[in-house]
């Protein structure tokens, strides 16, 4: 499946900019509140991850990286979750999915499901690398794997979808 879908590389000096990270942080606020109804909804589906995807892919490193960094900040001032200890991991994994959805949407120039399993395995070993390195366990990044196989699975083909159906910024400037 390949897709002619505009992709965007936005600049911190847009208006866009943060509104697109508004908004794709809101998301990953709502969504991980919907999934914690599920019993280990947020370990299996891992929510915080999704709207990261798709601001990194579909507009631009800065982008994702505002989305990676505001949303666990937020989400942990807001209802302590995820917990204090585990913010550095959420971070180091959010900023390595930026990093590898945006680099391989300006590679690609284009959105298929394929490249997406590309991030989500991208960002699973670079972020695994760094959680290991952080809690000095092996056993915490693989549960992200082990548990949360099915919600990566929705992280690449429900991307694949939002992604393409998402609509282009407008331009305020």
């Amino acid at each position: 499946m390949q897709s002619n879908t505009a992709l965007y590389d936005l600049q911190f000096s847009e208006s866009r900019t943060w509104l697109v990270a508004a908004l794709m942080s809101v998301g990953n606020i709502l969504l991980p509140q919907l999934c914690h109804l599920v019993p280990q909804g947020g370990l299996i589906l891992l929510p915080i991850y999704f709207f990261t995807l798709i601001g990194a892919y579909k507009y631009g490193l800065r982008a994702g990286l505002l989305i990676a960094v505001a949303s666990p900040l937020v989400n942990h001032l807001l209802f302590g979750m995820p917990p204090a200890p585990m913010l550095p991991v959420l971070l180091f994994k959010g900023a390595a999915l930026a990093v590898v959805a945006a680099l391989v949407a300006r590679r690609a120039g284009r959105v298929t499901l394929p490249l997406l399993m590309v991030v989500v395995a991208g960002y699973q070993l670079l972020g695994g690398i760094g959680e290991a390195i952080i809690t000095g366990s092996l056993s915490a990044p693989l549960q992200d794997i082990r548990l949360g196989w099915p919600g990566l699975l929705l992280q690449v083909v429900l991307g694949y979808v939002v992604i393409r159906h998402m609509p282009s910024p407008r331009t305020a400037e």
